[in-house]
């Protein structure tokens, strides 16, 4: 079963800068494509970006485009999302889950397993 945990999440100012972790179980960046979406209260759910696993082929929405970056290290088993030129609208809780990453949109219909989340908040 993939077990994933979130962290990096914080309180930041408009135009500020965060990384999100995502430490997965086992050998799940081996087997699976992996990304991150978020949630706002309120709001639908919605894919932020995703790896896929066979050829590291990154993806993202297209409210994040050029400000975060997804990456992958396998042999730490770990996913980051580097979040820079953060918005007031970034704000929600960001979780790391796995799903078919052939683009974003197959990315967010294909949700499976996820973590807890962390929660970022953008405001000054």
């Amino acid at each position: 079963q993939v077990q994933l945990v979130e962290s990096g999440g914080g309180l930041v100012q408009p135009g500020g800068s965060l990384r999100l972790s995502c430490a997965a179980s086992g050998k799940t960046l081996d087997y699976y494509d992996i990304g991150w979406f978020r949630q706002a209260p309120g709001k639908e759910r919605e894919g932020v970006s995703c790896i896929s696993s066979g050829d590291a082929r990154t993806y993202y929405a297209d409210s994040v485009k050029g400000r975060f970056t997804i990456s992958a290290d396998k042999a730490k088993n770990t996913v980051y999302l580097q979040m820079n030129s953060l918005k007031p609208e970034d704000t929600a809780v960001y979780y790391c889950a796995t799903g078919s990453c052939r683009n974003i949109y197959s990315y967010q219909r294909t949700l499976r397993s996820w973590g807890q989340g962390t929660q970022v908040t953008v405001s000054s």
